[in-house]
C-alpha cells in the first residue's frame, strides 16, 4: 500500500493495440464444476508457499522487491511463470517511471539558537522524490495559524516569505506536491512538512515527481517546537539529503481466464512490488500470493465462471499507484467499457488485523471521491460474506492509497478488503477481533520486518476465503453491480426443465 497524500497521477502513453485484449487462459483439465467453491480450493497452505517464495526472492536480491530493483524483476518473472504453469498466457506490460532512492542517511538539525540533531525515522523522514541538497538557513513558518488543518496549499499562504529560507509547513489540506510547488515558487531553499497533531510519527509520504530541493517530514512535536522558536526570535535549520533520481522500468502482469464473457470482465488486483525498506510479504505479498493461488484454482469452477476474470499484478504501486494508473490510462475506451468492476486486495495478513471493507456507498462519509454506482453492492457482498461466518467488519474509506484509485476515478465500480497498515487499533476493534489496542495494525508496515512471519494466520485465512468467495460471486454474476446478467439457458430439448442458477448464496463449511 502506497504512502499517503499522493497527487493525481498523469497517464503515460502506450499504443492502444497493446492493451485491446489480453491473451486468454487455455483451461487445463480439472475436477468437475461444483466439486468445491473457490474459497475451499484456495488454501492457506498453498498461499503461504507463494509468500515463502517471495521472501526467498527478496532475501537473495537486496532484501526487497521494490520497483526498479532486482527483487521486483524476479518477482515479475515468478508471477508470469506461475501463471504459465497454470495454463495462462500472461501479458507483461512494461512502463518507465521515476526511480527514487536515498543513497545516504539524511540530516535534519537545529543549528541555532539551540543546537539539536533529530533522528531519522524517529523524529523525521525524507519524503519520496525529495531532491538532494545540503541547506543551512533560517526557517519561516507558513500560515502558522492554520493549526490542525494544514498550511501551504495556496500561493497566498507564502505572502512575504523570505527567499532562501526553509519553509515550515503543516501537513493537511492538499497534496504534498502542492505545498512543495508553492514553496519552490516562493523561493524556499528546503521544505519541512511536519505531521498533524493527531497523527503519530514523522511524515512518510511521496511528492509523486522528482524535486530539486530537500523535502523532509518531522513529527508534529518537532514541527510545532520549531514553529514556536521561529516566532520567538528565530530558528536556523540544516537539512541534508542525498538521493538518486532516474528513469527505470517496472511492469504489470495481466492474465484472463479462458471461460467467461469477454464483454463483462471482473478485474482482481494486487501489487507486485514492495518498498525499498523491506521484502513486503504482507504489503503486498499477501495479495499477490492469494491472487496467484486463485488463478491456479479458478478453472475448477467450470461453467460457474460466466464472466471473464482478469488477474492483474500491478507494478510500482509503492511509487504512486503507477502500474494500475498506467493500465487504465492506456486501456482503450471500448475495453474500459467491458470492465464490470475491480476488486483490490492490498495487505490481507496484518498481524494486528481488522476486517476492513472498502466503503462503497460512502456511508461513513470519509471517501475523498464519490464511489461509482455499484461500489456499494461490492461492499455489501463482502459484508454479507463475513456476516455469514459470524465475523465482524469495519468500513475503510476510498482515500486514494491503493490501486482501486485508477478505476474509481475512471467511473468503474470497485471494492475490496484490507487488514490495516500504520493506523492504530482501537479498544473496540481489539474487543471484536482480538489483538492489541493502541498498536498499529501492522507494526512492520513499510519496514524491514515485513517478512514471512509478519502475518496473522487466523485473519489471513479469513481474508483468503472472503477474497475467493466474492471473486467467485462476481465471476458468476455482476447483476447487483452493473445490471448485467446472462440470459437464462434455453432448454436443450422440448420439455426440459431449466433450473435457475444460485447467485450470491454462501454455503457454510
Amino acid at each position: 500500500m502506497r504512502r499517503a497524500a499522493l497527487a493525481t497521477l498523469t497517464g503515460l502513453s502506450l499504443a492502444a493495440t497493446a492493451l485491446a485484449a489480453v491473451p486468454a487462459q487455455a483451461v487445463p483439465a480439472g475436477p468437475a464444476a461444483g466439486d468445491a467453491g473457490l474459497a475451499r480450493l484456495v488454501t492457506l497452505k498453498n498461499v503461504r508457499h507463494h509468500q515463502l517464495n517471495l521472501q526467498k526472492i527478496a532475501d537473495a536480491n537486496g532484501g526487497n522487491r521494490a520497483a526498479g530493483l532486482p527483487g521486483n524483476k524476479i518477482t515479475i518473472k515468478y508471477i508470469a511463470d506461475q501463471l504459465k504453469r497454470a495454463g495462462y498466457s500472461p501479458t507483461v506490460q512494461n512502463f518507465s517511471f521515476d526511480f527514487w532512492q536515498e543513497t545516504a542517511e539524511p540530516v535534519f538539525a537545529e543549528t541555532a539558537p539551540e543546537p539539536k540533531t533529530f533522528a531519522p525515522d524517529t523524529d523525521f523522514a525524507t519524503l519520496q522524490y525529495s531532491g538532494s541538497g545540503d541547506v543551512t538557513a533560517a526557517a519561516t513558518p507558513v500560515d502558522p495559524g492554520a493549526a490542525g488543518t494544514g498550511s501551504g496549499c495556496e500561493a497566498g499562504d507564502f505572502a512575504g516569505f523570505p527567499a532562501g529560507h526553509i519553509a515550515l509547513i503543516q501537513r493537511g489540506g492538499c497534496f504534498f506536491s502542492v505545498k512543495a510547488d508553492n514553496a519552490v515558487a516562493a523561493g524556499a531553499s528546503a521544505v519541512v512538512i511536519y505531521q498533524l497533531p493527531d497523527q503519530p510519527g514523522p511524515v512518510g509520504g511521496t511528492l509523486t515527481t522528482p524535486y530539486d530541493i530537500p523535502v523532509v517530514g518531522p513529527t508534529n512535536a518537532v514541527g510545532r517546537a520549531l514553529v514556536e522558536q521561529a516566532g520567538d526570535g528565530g530558528v536556523t535549520l540544516r537539512v541534508k539529503t542525498e538521493v538518486l533520481n532516474e528513469k527505470r522500468e517496472a511492469a504489470n502482469v495481466v492474465a484472463d481466464t479462458g471461460r467467461g464473457r469477454a464483454d463483462n470482465v471482473v478485474v482482481v488486483g494486487a501489487h507486485n512490488d514492495s518498498v525499498t525498506e523491506g521484502p513486503g510479504i504482507n504489503d503486498d505479498g499477501s495479495g499477490t500470493a492469494t491472487l496467484l493461488e486463485m488463478a491456479k484454482q479458478i478453472h475448477k469452477l467450470g461453467p460457474k465462471v460466466r464472466n471473464k476474470v482478469r488477474f492483474a499484478f500491478w507494478g510500482a504501486e509503492e511509487e504512486g499507484l503507477l502500474g494500475s494508473q498506467y493500465y487504465v490510462d492506456n486501456l482503450p475506451q471500448a475495453e474500459r467499457d467491458k470492465v464490470a468492476l475491480m476488486l483490490d486486495f492490498d495487505m490481507l495478513a496484518s498481524p494486528n488485523y481488522v476486517n476492513f471493507v472498502y466503503d462503497g456507498d460512502d456511508s461513513a462519509g470519509e471517501n475523498n471521491v464519490e464511489p461509482p454506482a455499484g461500489s456499494g453492492a461490492i461492499e455489501k457482498a463482502f459484508n454479507d460474506y463475513f456476516a455469514s461466518r459470524n465475523l465482524p467488519t469495519d468500513p475503510t474509506p476510498f482515500n486514494g492509497r491503493s490501486d482501486y484509485n485508477a478505476f474509481i476515478t475512471a467511473g468503474i465500480p470497485a471494492g475490496g478488503v484490507f487488514t490495516g497498515a500504520e493506523g492504530i487499533k482501537t479498544p473496540a476493534q481489539a474487543a471484536a477481533y482480538g489483538g492489541t489496542a493502541g498498536v498499529a495494525y501492522d507494526p512492520c508496515y513499510h519496514s524491514v520486518c515485513d517478512r514471512y512471519d509478519n502475518v496473522n494466520l487466523k485473519g489471513f485465512d479469513q481474508m483468503i476465503d472472503a477474497t475467493a468467495a466474492v471473486t467467485q460471486l462476481f465471476a458468476h454474476s455482476t447483476l447487483t453491480v452493473n445490471g448485467n446478467e446472462l440470459a437464462r439457458r434455453a432448454p436443450a430439448r422440448p420439455g426440459e426443465r431449466v433450473v435457475p442458477d444460485e447467485v450470491g448464496v454462501y454455503k457454510t463449511r
